[in-house]
């Protein structure tokens, strides 16, 4: 046994643990809204992680994969709000929120397994959209979803008397409601990478990765494509739903316009720019794509103002404008995403991309 190594890892691993516990109390020193952003930099870590087993590992182009982030923050807004009177349990809530969304994954991959590449995104984009257009409007004759105002005054997460919401008094620390959920938040992703990485080094997640390289040839050894491919879009879209559920108990109100394509867009830009098919670097595109436009939106003012004296351009445009320029040299110098798996490194280089 190589006890350096074991020693370098320990001590690796205990200051990633530091980092992680002290990271929101400094963030709060400039704000809870900055806690807020760590909260929501994680939620789309799920969600980038969710839909890298349908993109990265399987090869399967998905534009509607905010509809199972809408189905399962739906979810626990109807199981946990005055809507229907129901205030379920988050054990009871998280499960049925991932088993709806997986369900629906299942809905949208079964008609599309003889699909690929354009085709196959332009039908998971419907999908993504015919969901929101069903939030809209499942208001009458029965109001199940209240329509485009939404739903309100839904409960947060609670473990018996402890809830999540609100400041509470531990061990003499004042923790508020946003740093609370960090942690719960948290230890679900440590569970979430967890899971994706024994996905991809099991026989199914090697599988996916031969659909997505050839998938003739996949077929022609004896893969089950087409149960592989379902499989796929099951086990990303659970995800999906998980995510959700946490998002509408933050929240504390949900509504159709929470989910639109551009969230799509930019959860599969989180993929791509971090380096797909690669468990690290779809968490980096994750963080990254969340933290930089709220860097950028409450910085891009100051600096004109320090620099010039004056406003010269709309904060939220140059925000945007600097935003996209940024994607877009990363995508010209690094095609294989910020963080690339070895073996797609070694594919770029060897086509000499």
């Amino acid at each position: 046994m190589n006890f350096g190594h074991f020693f370098r890892s320990t001590v690796g691993i205990a200051t990633l643990a530091a980092l992680l516990v002290a990271l929101p109390f400094v963030a709060a020193m400039g704000g809870q809204a900055w806690v807020r952003i760590l909260d929501f930099a994680i939620l789309y870590v799920f969600l980038a992680l969710g839909l890298n087993i349908v993109v990265g590992l399987a090869g399967l182009l998905d534009l509607g994969y905010i509809a199972f982030y809408a189905v399962g923050a739906y979810t626990w807004a109807l199981l946990a709000s005055p809507h229907f009177g129901l205030h379920w349990p988050i054990w009871a809530i998280l499960p049925i929120g991932a088993g709806l969304a997986c369900l629906a994954g299942v809905v949208l991959g079964s008609p599309t397994l003889k699909l690929r590449g354009d085709y196959l995104a332009i039908v998971t984009l419907g999908f993504g959209e015919i969901v929101r257009i069903f939030l809209n409007n499942l208001n009458a004759p029965f109001n199940i979803t209240n329509g485009p105002q939404g739903i309100t005054l839904i409960d947060p997460v609670s473990f018996g008397a402890f809830q999540f919401s609100g400041t509470t008094q531990i061990l003499g620390f004042a923790v508020s409601g946003p740093q609370k959920y960090y942690f719960l938040l948290v230890a679900l992703a440590i569970l979430v990478v967890i899971i994706n990485l024994r996905l991809q080094n099991s026989r199914i997640g090697r599988a996916w990765q031969a659909i997505r390289e050839d998938e003739i040839a996949a077929k022609a050894i004896g893969i089950n494509t087409r149960n592989l491919k379902l499989l796929a879009f099951a086990m990303g879209a659970s995800f999906g739903g998980v995510a959700g559920g946490i998002f509408s108990a933050m929240q504390g109100f949900v509504s159709p316009e929470s989910f639109s394509l551009i969230e799509s867009i930019m959860i599969l830009a989180m993929v791509v720019l971090g380096g797909m098919g690669h468990i690290p670097g779809v968490i980096l595109g994750a963080v990254l794509l969340t933290v930089l436009p709220e860097v950028l939106r409450y910085g891009v003012g100051p600096l004109q103002m320090a620099l010039f004296g004056k406003m010269l351009a709309d904060p939220e445009s140059l925000r945007m404008l600097v935003f996209g320029l940024a994607l877009v040299l990363v995508m010209r110098f690094k095609p294989a995403g910020l963080w690339p798996s070895p073996e797609r490194q070694r594919e770029l280089q060897e086509t000499g991309k």
